[in-house]
């Protein structure tokens, strides 16, 4: 029985043999090609001679430099766009003690003033403007901080023979704005509740959009009864408005009123300062409480403080 078992499992035909010598050559070879990869592969040598020349030129370089002088041109070599724009931005103009009140362009310009800044200074000047102390050059529009630091230890601005003639040059200017003669800007000051889209377009940074803005708005309010509503315009920034203020006037501050025992909802709401929530609660109030016996008592409605009844009274009647 132990033959039969031998000749049944252990003997193999021609073919099993082979793949059997076959898959154990392969397996020999797989075992054994860690061993034999080293031969294939080819390692790059690293010539070290270059690095070692690169080294000894550097230590002959640091030995010739070894003053401060060389060493100062080397950090020049090295950074040589830095350091002449550096300069060539502080050393630009020549610097000479002046009066920035009568000072000509050229001289300006030789400080190293720029072209657009002078303009606006010549301009400054036509209107009348005076510098009165050094430091006031630092107002000047388009004028850096390093440039005003560079230029105030060279202003020189003669003093007034008499605190009187300086005084008396002070109250002519203001007798002039107030008789609207002229403001700073060379234009006419006109009545804000009378001029056209015309009159404010002529002002500096009115354009026809902000002008058509203001006329609107006056007209919406029924009328101004102080200059600075105009700048509660839309769109019109602070800082134009500071500009233009001088050139407007209020000859009559009489404004188109409400009676607010009598008006809708509707006719109130379309007023600027009250709109719909006040002018609903005037109206029922009104219903609740009866006729208003004068304009304060709209103060006893809970939503209208103090400021919106000072900002308001204006504008309504009873």
């Amino acid at each position: 029985m132990f033959k039969k078992f031998i000749s049944e499992y252990l003997s193999f035909t021609r073919k099993e043999r082979t793949g059997i010598i076959v898959l154990f050559v392969l397996i020999v070879l797989f075992v054994l090609l860690p061993f034999f990869y080293p031969l294939f592969i080819h390692h790059k040598t690293n010539d070290h001679s270059t690095f070692e020349k690169e080294i000894a030129a550097l230590t002959i370089k640091q030995v010739d430099s070894s003053d401060g002088d060389d060493n100062e041109n080397n950090y020049r070599r090295q950074y040589p766009t830095q350091r002449s724009n550096y300069s060539d931005r502080k050393s630009k103009g020549e610097l000479f003690y002046f009066d920035p009140n009568t000072l000509s362009a050229d001289g300006w310009k030789k400080l190293g003033v720029r072209d657009k800044t002078i303009a606006t200074i010549q301009n400054y000047i036509s209107k009348g403007g005076k510098f009165r102390q050094p430091e006031d050059i630092g107002k000047i529009w388009g004028l850096h901080e390093d440039e005003v630091q560079r230029l105030l230890p060279y202003v020189s601005i003669p003093q007034q023979n008499s605190m009187a003639a300086e005084k008396k040059n002070v109250d002519n200017k203001s007798v002039e704005k107030k008789d609207n003669k002229s403001d700073n800007y060379g234009v006419v000051a006109f009545d804000i509740n009378e001029a056209d889209t015309s009159a404010f377009i002529a002002l500096p940074g009115i354009g026809s959009k902000l002008a058509n803005r203001i006329v609107a708005f006056r007209d919406k309010l029924g009328g101004f009864y102080k200059v600075e509503q105009v700048a509660e315009t839309f769109g019109l920034a602070d800082s134009v408005f500071q500009k233009i203020k001088l050139s407007l006037k209020l000859s009559d501050a009489r404004v188109r009123q409400i009676n607010i025992n009598s008006a809708t909802i509707d006719e109130m709401k379309s007023h600027p300062y009250i709109r719909y929530g006040l002018a609903n609660a005037i109206v029922q109030y009104r219903g609740q409480h009866g006729k208003f016996s004068s304009v304060s008592d709209i103060k006893k409605i809970l939503i209208v403080t103090e400021e919106v009844y000072n900002k308001l009274a204006s504008y309504l009647t009873y």
